[in-house]
Protein backbone atom coordinates (compact mmCIF):
# COMPACT_ATOMS: atom_id res chain seq x y z
CA UNK A 1 0.00 0.00 0.00
CA UNK A 2 1.32 3.31 -0.92
CA UNK A 3 2.13 5.83 1.96
CA UNK A 4 1.72 9.73 1.03
CA UNK A 5 4.07 11.69 2.58
CA UNK A 6 2.94 15.42 3.85
CA UNK A 7 3.26 18.56 1.79
CA UNK A 8 4.54 20.00 5.48
CA UNK A 9 7.32 17.24 5.72
CA UNK A 10 11.01 18.27 5.81
CA UNK A 11 12.73 18.24 2.60
CA UNK A 12 15.39 16.10 3.90
CA UNK A 13 12.15 13.65 4.68
CA UNK A 14 11.28 14.04 1.11
CA UNK A 15 14.30 13.58 -1.15
CA UNK A 16 15.35 10.26 -2.13
CA UNK A 17 18.26 8.09 -1.39
CA UNK A 18 19.66 8.71 -4.73
CA UNK A 19 19.80 12.18 -4.26
CA UNK A 20 22.95 11.65 -1.86
CA UNK A 21 24.85 8.98 -3.79
CA UNK A 22 26.37 11.94 -6.18
CA UNK A 23 27.63 14.18 -3.29
CA UNK A 24 28.77 11.23 -1.61
CA UNK A 25 30.76 9.79 -4.87
CA UNK A 26 31.63 12.93 -5.44
CA UNK A 27 33.08 13.60 -2.43
CA UNK A 28 35.50 10.36 -2.11
CA UNK A 29 36.76 10.89 -5.52
CA UNK A 30 38.13 13.78 -4.35
CA UNK A 31 39.31 12.78 -1.47
CA UNK A 32 40.97 9.66 -3.47
CA UNK A 33 42.64 11.77 -6.42
CA UNK A 34 43.86 14.73 -3.43
CA UNK A 35 45.08 11.77 -1.74
CA UNK A 36 46.98 10.47 -4.95
CA UNK A 37 48.35 13.81 -5.63
CA UNK A 38 49.79 13.93 -2.67
CA UNK A 39 51.79 10.92 -3.08
CA UNK A 40 52.72 11.78 -6.10
CA UNK A 41 54.36 15.05 -4.51
CA UNK A 42 56.55 12.89 -2.06
CA UNK A 43 57.50 10.68 -4.72
CA UNK A 44 58.47 12.55 -7.24
CA UNK A 45 58.80 15.94 -5.51
CA UNK A 46 57.48 19.25 -5.85
CA UNK A 47 59.31 20.88 -8.37
CA UNK A 48 58.38 18.12 -10.88
CA UNK A 49 55.18 17.97 -9.75
CA UNK A 50 54.83 22.12 -10.51
CA UNK A 51 56.48 21.41 -13.65
CA UNK A 52 53.60 18.99 -14.19
CA UNK A 53 51.03 21.09 -13.49
CA UNK A 54 52.37 23.84 -15.94
CA UNK A 55 51.90 21.65 -18.85
CA UNK A 56 48.60 20.25 -17.35
CA UNK A 57 47.90 24.86 -17.44
CA UNK A 58 49.05 25.06 -21.32
CA UNK A 59 47.04 22.08 -22.50
CA UNK A 60 43.81 23.35 -20.68
CA UNK A 61 44.05 26.60 -22.12
CA UNK A 62 44.02 24.95 -25.72
CA UNK A 63 41.27 22.65 -24.93
CA UNK A 64 39.30 25.53 -23.24
CA UNK A 65 39.90 27.70 -26.95
CA UNK A 66 37.84 24.42 -28.59
CA UNK A 67 35.60 23.71 -25.84
CA UNK A 68 34.17 26.98 -25.96
CA UNK A 69 33.01 26.81 -29.48
CA UNK A 70 31.30 23.81 -28.38
CA UNK A 71 29.44 25.48 -25.65
CA UNK A 72 28.35 28.45 -27.96
CA UNK A 73 26.79 26.52 -30.51
CA UNK A 74 25.14 24.04 -28.05
CA UNK A 75 23.69 27.38 -26.32
CA UNK A 76 22.20 28.78 -28.89
CA UNK A 77 21.06 25.79 -31.04
CA UNK A 78 21.38 22.71 -28.45
CA UNK A 79 23.25 21.11 -31.30
CA UNK A 80 26.70 19.13 -30.72
CA UNK A 81 28.48 20.81 -33.00
CA UNK A 82 31.00 17.61 -33.88
CA UNK A 83 32.68 18.95 -36.81
CA UNK A 84 34.36 21.70 -34.92
CA UNK A 85 37.15 19.41 -33.82
CA UNK A 86 37.78 19.40 -37.45
CA UNK A 87 37.45 23.34 -38.05
CA UNK A 88 40.22 23.37 -35.59
CA UNK A 89 42.47 20.97 -37.23
CA UNK A 90 42.34 22.97 -40.45
CA UNK A 91 43.12 25.60 -38.20
CA UNK A 92 46.39 24.31 -37.37
CA UNK A 93 46.92 22.94 -41.22
CA UNK A 94 46.16 27.05 -42.47
CA UNK A 95 48.51 28.27 -39.58
CA UNK A 96 51.40 25.56 -40.51
CA UNK A 97 50.96 26.59 -43.85
CA UNK A 98 51.14 30.23 -43.02
CA UNK A 99 53.88 29.81 -41.07
CA UNK A 100 56.00 27.84 -42.98
CA UNK A 101 55.38 28.46 -46.54
CA UNK A 102 53.89 32.26 -46.59
CA UNK A 103 56.45 33.92 -43.44
CA UNK A 104 59.31 31.07 -44.01
CA UNK A 105 59.17 30.89 -40.25
CA UNK A 106 62.44 29.31 -38.81
CA UNK A 107 63.91 28.27 -36.11
CA UNK A 108 66.76 31.28 -36.68
CA UNK A 109 63.96 33.85 -37.28
CA UNK A 110 63.82 37.18 -35.34
CA UNK A 111 61.64 38.41 -32.26
CA UNK A 112 60.21 40.54 -34.43
CA UNK A 113 59.33 38.43 -37.47
CA UNK A 114 58.40 35.81 -35.23
CA UNK A 115 55.92 38.03 -34.07
CA UNK A 116 54.64 39.29 -36.75
CA UNK A 117 53.90 35.52 -38.71
CA UNK A 118 52.27 34.71 -35.54
CA UNK A 119 49.79 37.57 -35.31
CA UNK A 120 49.19 37.03 -39.30
CA UNK A 121 48.77 33.41 -39.13
CA UNK A 122 46.33 33.72 -36.29
CA UNK A 123 44.36 36.79 -38.35
CA UNK A 124 44.00 34.27 -40.99
CA UNK A 125 43.44 31.12 -39.09
CA UNK A 126 40.97 32.50 -37.31
CA UNK A 127 39.09 34.38 -40.21
CA UNK A 128 39.29 31.36 -42.40
CA UNK A 129 38.00 28.90 -39.94
CA UNK A 130 35.30 31.46 -38.78
CA UNK A 131 34.05 31.49 -42.87
CA UNK A 132 34.44 27.76 -42.67
CA UNK A 133 32.20 27.20 -39.92
CA UNK A 134 29.48 29.71 -40.85
CA UNK A 135 29.36 28.37 -44.27
CA UNK A 136 28.70 24.72 -42.65
CA UNK A 137 25.95 26.28 -40.56
CA UNK A 138 24.48 27.47 -43.67
CA UNK A 139 25.07 24.93 -45.98
CA UNK A 140 24.32 22.04 -43.81
CA UNK A 141 22.77 22.91 -40.25
CA UNK A 142 20.28 25.42 -41.16
CA UNK A 143 18.16 23.52 -43.78
CA UNK A 144 17.23 20.89 -40.75
CA UNK A 145 16.66 23.42 -38.31
CA UNK A 146 12.77 22.40 -37.72
CA UNK A 147 13.94 18.55 -38.22
CA UNK A 148 14.14 15.71 -35.64
CA UNK A 149 17.25 16.41 -33.21
CA UNK A 150 18.75 13.35 -34.68
CA UNK A 151 18.68 14.73 -38.09
CA UNK A 152 21.15 17.01 -37.61
CA UNK A 153 23.58 15.53 -35.49
CA UNK A 154 24.36 12.73 -38.12
CA UNK A 155 24.65 15.61 -40.51
CA UNK A 156 27.29 17.23 -37.60
CA UNK A 157 29.10 13.85 -38.03
CA UNK A 158 28.55 13.94 -42.02
CA UNK A 159 30.41 17.19 -41.76
CA UNK A 160 33.11 15.58 -39.22
CA UNK A 161 34.72 13.06 -42.17
CA UNK A 162 34.00 15.49 -44.82
CA UNK A 163 36.29 17.89 -43.46
CA UNK A 164 39.05 15.01 -42.67
CA UNK A 165 38.73 14.29 -46.50
CA UNK A 166 39.39 17.56 -47.42
CA UNK A 167 42.69 17.73 -45.20
CA UNK A 168 43.82 14.32 -46.73
CA UNK A 169 43.32 15.37 -50.49
CA UNK A 170 44.92 19.11 -49.11
CA UNK A 171 47.99 17.66 -46.89
CA UNK A 172 47.67 13.94 -47.28
CA UNK A 173 47.44 11.24 -44.34
CA UNK A 174 50.97 12.52 -43.10
CA UNK A 175 51.79 14.53 -39.28
CA UNK A 176 52.59 18.26 -40.98
CA UNK A 177 55.47 19.23 -38.74
CA UNK A 178 56.25 22.95 -37.89
CA UNK A 179 59.21 23.85 -36.56
CA UNK A 180 59.94 24.65 -33.15
CA UNK A 181 59.94 28.48 -33.09
CA UNK A 182 58.87 29.85 -29.93
CA UNK A 183 61.46 30.68 -27.10
CA UNK A 184 62.01 28.01 -24.31
CA UNK A 185 64.05 30.63 -21.93
CA UNK A 186 61.94 30.83 -18.49
CA UNK A 187 59.94 33.10 -17.74
CA UNK A 188 59.75 32.39 -13.93
CA UNK A 189 60.94 29.20 -11.98
CA UNK A 190 59.78 27.76 -8.88
CA UNK A 191 62.66 25.69 -7.75
CA UNK A 192 64.02 23.33 -10.82
CA UNK A 193 60.66 23.95 -12.63
CA UNK A 194 60.98 26.47 -14.71
CA UNK A 195 57.71 27.87 -16.80
CA UNK A 196 58.83 28.31 -20.35
CA UNK A 197 57.93 31.48 -22.85
CA UNK A 198 56.34 28.76 -25.43
CA UNK A 199 53.82 28.15 -22.40
CA UNK A 200 53.29 31.34 -21.48
CA UNK A 201 53.30 32.56 -25.24
CA UNK A 202 49.81 29.98 -25.20
CA UNK A 203 48.02 31.81 -22.13
CA UNK A 204 48.99 35.37 -23.65
CA UNK A 205 46.96 34.80 -26.55
CA UNK A 206 44.53 32.75 -24.76
CA UNK A 207 43.57 34.77 -22.33
CA UNK A 208 42.65 37.67 -24.33
CA UNK A 209 40.49 35.89 -26.58
CA UNK A 210 38.84 34.33 -23.22
CA UNK A 211 37.94 37.85 -21.74
CA UNK A 212 37.24 39.01 -25.31
CA UNK A 213 34.56 36.14 -25.83
CA UNK A 214 32.75 36.95 -22.25
CA UNK A 215 32.46 41.04 -23.14
CA UNK A 216 31.62 40.28 -26.04
CA UNK A 217 28.64 37.91 -25.29
CA UNK A 218 27.66 39.75 -21.72
CA UNK A 219 28.24 43.02 -22.55
CA UNK A 220 27.26 43.97 -26.28
CA UNK A 221 24.27 44.38 -28.50
CA UNK A 222 24.87 41.11 -30.46
CA UNK A 223 25.90 39.30 -26.97
CA UNK A 224 22.24 40.75 -26.20
CA UNK A 225 21.05 38.78 -29.43
CA UNK A 226 22.84 35.73 -29.13
CA UNK A 227 21.20 35.23 -24.67
CA UNK A 228 17.68 35.97 -26.88
CA UNK A 229 17.81 33.72 -29.73
CA UNK A 230 19.67 31.35 -26.83
CA UNK A 231 16.81 31.57 -24.72
CA UNK A 232 13.84 31.72 -27.35
CA UNK A 233 14.17 32.00 -31.19
CA UNK A 234 10.27 32.43 -31.54
CA UNK A 235 10.12 35.76 -29.27
CA UNK A 236 14.05 36.75 -30.32
CA UNK A 237 12.31 37.09 -33.99
CA UNK A 238 9.11 38.53 -32.64
CA UNK A 239 11.78 41.42 -30.68
CA UNK A 240 13.35 42.44 -34.02
CA UNK A 241 16.38 40.29 -33.90
CA UNK A 242 17.33 38.42 -37.19
CA UNK A 243 17.68 34.90 -35.62
CA UNK A 244 19.47 33.91 -38.88
CA UNK A 245 22.21 36.24 -38.93
CA UNK A 246 23.04 35.60 -35.48
CA UNK A 247 23.35 31.82 -35.42
CA UNK A 248 25.74 32.55 -38.61
CA UNK A 249 27.57 35.33 -36.13
CA UNK A 250 27.64 32.74 -32.97
CA UNK A 251 29.26 29.60 -35.89
CA UNK A 252 31.34 32.53 -36.87
CA UNK A 253 33.29 33.30 -33.55
CA UNK A 254 33.00 29.96 -32.50
CA UNK A 255 35.26 28.71 -35.73
CA UNK A 256 37.63 31.81 -35.00
CA UNK A 257 38.01 30.11 -31.29
CA UNK A 258 39.05 27.01 -33.31
CA UNK A 259 41.32 28.54 -35.64
CA UNK A 260 42.66 30.06 -32.57
CA UNK A 261 43.72 26.84 -31.24
CA UNK A 262 44.78 25.48 -34.18
CA UNK A 263 47.41 27.41 -34.64
CA UNK A 264 48.22 27.42 -30.56
CA UNK A 265 48.26 24.01 -31.23
CA UNK A 266 50.54 23.80 -34.50
CA UNK A 267 53.05 26.35 -32.74
CA UNK A 268 53.44 23.89 -29.51
CA UNK A 269 53.06 20.69 -30.46
CA UNK A 270 54.13 20.77 -33.40
CA UNK A 271 52.83 18.76 -35.59
CA UNK A 272 49.02 18.38 -37.08
CA UNK A 273 47.29 15.22 -38.91
CA UNK A 274 43.71 15.02 -40.50
CA UNK A 275 42.45 13.24 -37.27
CA UNK A 276 43.96 15.71 -34.96
CA UNK A 277 40.48 17.42 -34.68
CA UNK A 278 38.50 14.55 -34.22
CA UNK A 279 40.62 13.24 -30.95
CA UNK A 280 40.97 16.77 -29.06
CA UNK A 281 37.42 17.33 -30.40
CA UNK A 282 36.12 14.53 -28.04
CA UNK A 283 38.59 16.02 -25.34
CA UNK A 284 37.49 19.54 -25.28
CA UNK A 285 33.67 18.18 -25.79
CA UNK A 286 34.03 16.16 -22.58
CA UNK A 287 35.63 19.42 -21.04
CA UNK A 288 32.34 21.55 -22.17
CA UNK A 289 30.23 19.00 -20.76
CA UNK A 290 32.21 18.32 -17.43
CA UNK A 291 31.68 22.03 -16.75
CA UNK A 292 28.31 22.61 -18.07
CA UNK A 293 27.77 22.62 -21.96
CA UNK A 294 26.37 26.16 -22.79
CA UNK A 295 28.13 27.90 -19.91
CA UNK A 296 31.14 29.66 -20.65
CA UNK A 297 33.09 29.83 -17.61
CA UNK A 298 32.13 26.49 -17.09
CA UNK A 299 33.72 25.41 -20.35
CA UNK A 300 36.77 27.37 -19.64
CA UNK A 301 36.89 25.49 -16.15
CA UNK A 302 36.23 21.64 -17.28
CA UNK A 303 38.66 22.41 -20.28
CA UNK A 304 41.48 23.06 -17.29
CA UNK A 305 40.23 20.19 -15.19
CA UNK A 306 40.73 18.20 -18.20
CA UNK A 307 44.36 19.42 -18.71
CA UNK A 308 45.39 19.01 -15.76
CA UNK A 309 43.86 15.70 -15.19
CA UNK A 310 45.62 14.23 -18.51
CA UNK A 311 49.11 15.59 -17.35
CA UNK A 312 48.94 14.83 -13.59
CA UNK A 313 47.91 10.98 -16.00
CA UNK A 314 50.83 11.23 -18.47
CA UNK A 315 53.03 12.80 -16.22
CA UNK A 316 53.15 11.66 -12.93
CA UNK A 317 54.90 8.42 -11.77
CA UNK A 318 53.33 6.78 -8.66
CA UNK A 319 50.54 4.38 -9.74
CA UNK A 320 49.46 6.50 -12.59
CA UNK A 321 47.89 4.55 -15.03
CA UNK A 322 49.74 6.45 -18.18
CA UNK A 323 49.05 7.60 -21.31
CA UNK A 324 47.49 4.71 -22.83
CA UNK A 325 44.71 5.40 -20.82
CA UNK A 326 44.18 9.07 -21.30
CA UNK A 327 41.55 8.68 -23.47
CA UNK A 328 39.79 5.89 -21.52
CA UNK A 329 39.95 8.02 -18.23
CA UNK A 330 38.56 11.05 -20.08
CA UNK A 331 35.78 9.30 -21.75
CA UNK A 332 34.67 7.85 -18.36
CA UNK A 333 34.89 11.18 -16.98
CA UNK A 334 32.49 11.81 -19.77
CA UNK A 335 29.99 8.86 -18.62
CA UNK A 336 29.97 9.28 -15.15
CA UNK A 337 29.13 13.47 -15.51
CA UNK A 338 26.28 12.20 -17.99
CA UNK A 339 24.64 9.86 -16.07
CA UNK A 340 25.50 11.72 -12.45
CA UNK A 341 25.25 15.36 -13.43
CA UNK A 342 24.31 15.57 -16.74
CA UNK A 343 24.39 19.70 -16.62
CA UNK A 344 27.65 20.14 -15.42
CA UNK A 345 30.06 21.59 -13.15
CA UNK A 346 28.87 25.17 -13.84
CA UNK A 347 25.24 24.66 -15.53
CA UNK A 348 21.97 24.55 -14.39
CA UNK A 349 19.20 21.73 -14.43
CA UNK A 350 16.84 22.30 -17.11
CA UNK A 351 13.29 20.56 -17.55
CA UNK A 352 15.16 17.96 -20.11
CA UNK A 353 17.64 17.17 -17.17
CA UNK A 354 20.73 18.83 -19.23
Amino acid sequence: MAIDVPASAPLRARRSAGAYVTPVLAALFVIGFVFLLVKNIQHDGFAYFAEISFIGLTNGAVYALVALGYTLVYGILELINFAHGDVFMLGGMISGTMLISVFGLTASSSTGFLVVAILGSLAVAMVACGLINATIEMIAYRPLRGAPRLAPLITAIGMSFILQNIAIAWKGPSYISIPSVLPRSDVFAIGTADFTWDKFIVLLVTLPVLVALLWLVLRTRQGKAMRATAQDRDAAAMMGINVNRTISFTFLIAGGLAGSAGLLYALYFHEVRYDTGFQLGLIAFTAAVLGGIGNLPGAVLGALLIGFIQAYNEGLSWHMPGSDWTQSIVFAILILILVFRPEGLLGERTPEGG
